[in-house]
This record gives C-alpha cells, structure tokens and sequence, in this order.
C-alpha cells in the first residue's frame, strides 16, 4: 500500500480528539478536520476546516476527495453518522479507516455481544463490507479506557470522593492507556498502513487492577477516609437487562454497566495478551511511570 499522506479527522475536540489531531499534526500528516455546519470551534492555522453535513453523503464525498485516510473519533450519540462516511470513503477512493473505537476490546466475542457495543460492532461489519468489495481497507484501535482521563474526572476512581468501585472484589487487570499513547497509536497505523490492515491493533501503556490504582493513590493524597464499595459485575448486568425492558431504557445505564463488564469482567478480554506496542511505537510505563501518571492526573 502507498504511503499516507492526507488524513481527514472527525471529531477533533475534547480530549481525545484535540489529542489526536495534535499528533497528527507533529508526525507531518496534511490534515482536515471535519465539523458540523455553525461550529464555533478553532483550529491551528496548518489545518484544514471543512464544514460538513453528517447526514448528507455528497457533502462527505466533497470533503473527502482527496484523501488517503479517515480517523473518526465521533462520540457515541454520533456512532451511526460513520455508516454515510464509511460510503463516502469507498466514493472517494480512501485508503484506510480507523473508526471510533478506543476502548475496549469490541473484537472479544462476549464484549461485542454486550448492548452498549451494538452500534460500534455494526461499523465493524459496514467497514469489513467494505473492504470486501472496494479498495477500503481498516484498522481498529483497542486501547482499553485512558488512565489519566479516567483518574482525573472519575470514571475510574472518584478521588474527590476518595470513593472506588472494586468490581468482582477488584483484583482483575484491565489494559489502559493514556491520551497520548492513542495519539502515538493513530499514527502509528498511518504509519505502517499494511502491516496493520484490516485488523485489530491492541496497545496498552500498564496493565493496572482497581486494587493497585488505589494503592498508587493512597500514597499520592493519603491512606485515610477511602470507602471502598465492592460491586458485581453480574449484578450490573442484570441491571442492563432490566433497563432493556423499559420503554425508554437509560442508555448511561447500560453504557456504564457494559464498560465495567468489558473492562473488569471474566473472559471480556480486558487484559489483552498480544500487544501491537513495538510496531507503533509505544513503550510500555514503568511502575514509577504509572505512578507519575496517576499523580499529575489526580483532580485538583
């Protein structure tokens, strides 16, 4: 496959996105952000601003004419806008899409079958489609959920509250990873198009157990008034089935019940076994390395 050059980013906000773009922008790519029609956002003067519409294929296919690559970090309302994106890169000739994954490992059989994954499971199936019968080719990032995001705003352990769900008991590892790590991971795959094509790619900066991420924390703000809440991750999931039969079910129900399955549960495949590390480029922590991690992200 011939080299990239020219990527297309959509959803290049918030942390993950602005991180993404970051990277891409610093490993020389051309790149084009994409945004909705009256967005307010700004972006560095060496990236290119196309506003589009989400729901209309010809203004995805003028947006992407050109282009070698698609990276969509859409959020998860969003998830379904990547089908019309997906035909517009078959259109116009695109070489690789990465979709918005990051996170969990959405190729385990058990964590695919979960609720919260549908709509990330059905990309997979549009893309492989795709690269069937075009020239499309993909590649999905799994980097299980982001350790410094998570430690600071409290999906992973509310330090605020010194409050921390240990589910199963809380000594299962999950694989994690920082921001920037899946930045270096985005290019990384731009990088090495057929080595990573039309596959899964696993990284991973520790594997860490919600036991170890408290203990890395008690010596960061101190031992004292830590309420320590073992939960079951089986009893969450019945909560999912139980939100399922509701006319209108909480989908932050089923989305947060799901994510700790996938990523503390049994044979959900949180802790990956083979890592795709050394061919993009990322170097695993070091205890003290985690450790600093943890400790520049503790909310102020």
């Amino acid at each position: 496959m011939s080299s990239i050059k020219k990527v297309v980013l959509a959803g290049a906000t918030g942390n993950l996105g602005g991180t993404i773009l970051e990277h891409l922008v610093n490993a020389g790519f051309e790149v084009t952000v994409l945004t909705r029609k009256g967005s307010s956002h700004t972006f560095p003067s060496n990236v290119t601003v196309k506003a589009v519409d989400y729901d209309s294929l010809d203004s995805l296919v003028d947006a992407l004419r050109g282009q070698d690559a698609v990276v969509s970090n859409l959020g998860h309302p969003a998830l379904t806008k990547q089908f019309l994106l997906i035909e517009a890169a078959v259109k116009t000739g695109v070489k690789r899409f990465i979709p918005s994954e990051f996170g969990s490992d959405t190729l385990n059989p058990k964590t695919a079958a979960l609720p919260g994954y549908k709509e990330k499971v059905d990309v997979q199936n549009a893309l492989k489609k795709a690269a069937a019968e075009s020239g499309l080719t993909y590649t999905f990032i799994l980097n299980g959920p982001f350790l410094d995001w998570g430690v600071n705003v409290g999906f992973l352990v509310d330090v605020k509250n010194r409050t921390i769900e240990l589910a199963d008991g809380g000594d299962r590892k999950t694989s994690t990873t920082t921001l920037a790590s899946v930045g270096k991971a985005v290019v990384g795959v731009l990088r090495h198009p057929e080595e990573t094509k039309n596959r899964g790619v696993y990284v991973q900066d520790t594997a860490i157990s919600l036991k170890e991420l408290l203990a890395h924390l008690k010596k960061i703000v101190g031992p004292d008034g830590w309420k320590e809440n073992v939960t079951s991750v089986a009893e969450g999931l019945k909560q999912t089935e139980e939100e399922l039969k509701k006319g209108q079910p909480n989908i932050g129900v089923i989305l947060i019940t799901n994510l700790r399955a996938a990523m503390w549960g049994e044979g959900y495949g949180g802790h990956f076994q083979k890592l795709d590390n050394d061919l993009l480029g990322i170097k695993q922590l070091s205890d003290a390395e985690v450790a600093d991690v943890i400790a520049k992200s503790v909310p102020k």
